[in-house]
């Protein structure tokens, strides 16, 4: 990989941020950077995100839809989904910035992710995704799928983020003992 490749840690993208500090993704990317919510409100549960969040498929469940960018290039899809009893009437079915992020939101409605699950495939992108995230016909994109739980073990939210395989780099740093 390449220095101007991205890598990305999960551990910031878990935790509340502290008044005045900015979401995860801008204090990790900083000024390289950016993205912008496409779309964000009630939809229906597609089948993936209805058994991750324990719903009916077609429940309607809320939705934000974000471009994320890196040196001005799209670098990620992001569609983050919450159970509408957590997330309707709230920011997070708008399409305005929230300070500090969806996680601190979510921390100051009292609901704060506790275990977080992850799942990552490599897959070939859809044509919407190829001409979204600018990539050739022959690279993969990798999807990870993350259902963040409280300490009832409930979700309160799942995304499902795509990045092209070639442009990107996971990091799991795991403690043990």
């Amino acid at each position: 990989m390449g220095t101007s490749d991205w890598v990305s840690t999960s551990m910031p993208y878990l935790t509340a941020r502290g008044k005045g500090q900015p979401d995860a993704w801008g204090a990790e990317a900083g000024k390289r950077g950016s993205q912008r919510i496409v779309h964000a409100g009630e939809v229906a549960a597609p089948a993936e995100v209805a058994e991750a969040l324990g719903v009916a498929e077609g429940d309607a469940v809320v939705v934000r839809r974000r471009m994320m960018f890196f040196d001005g290039r799209p670098c990620e899809l992001t569609d983050t989904y919450y159970p509408l009893d957590i997330a309707g009437g709230t920011r997070l079915a708008g399409t305005a910035k929230i300070p500090g992020g969806a996680v601190t939101l979510l921390a100051e409605l009292g609901h704060v992710g506790v275990r977080v699950r992850e799942d990552v495939i490599a897959r070939m992108p859809h044509a919407e995704e190829r001409e979204a995230l600018q990539t050739g016909p022959d690279t993969p994109v990798l999807q990870l799928t993350r259902t963040t739980l409280d300490s009832d073990d409930q979700p309160i939210q799942v995304d499902m983020m795509t990045m092209p395989a070639d442009r990107q780099r996971l990091r799991y740093e795991i403690r043990i003992g």
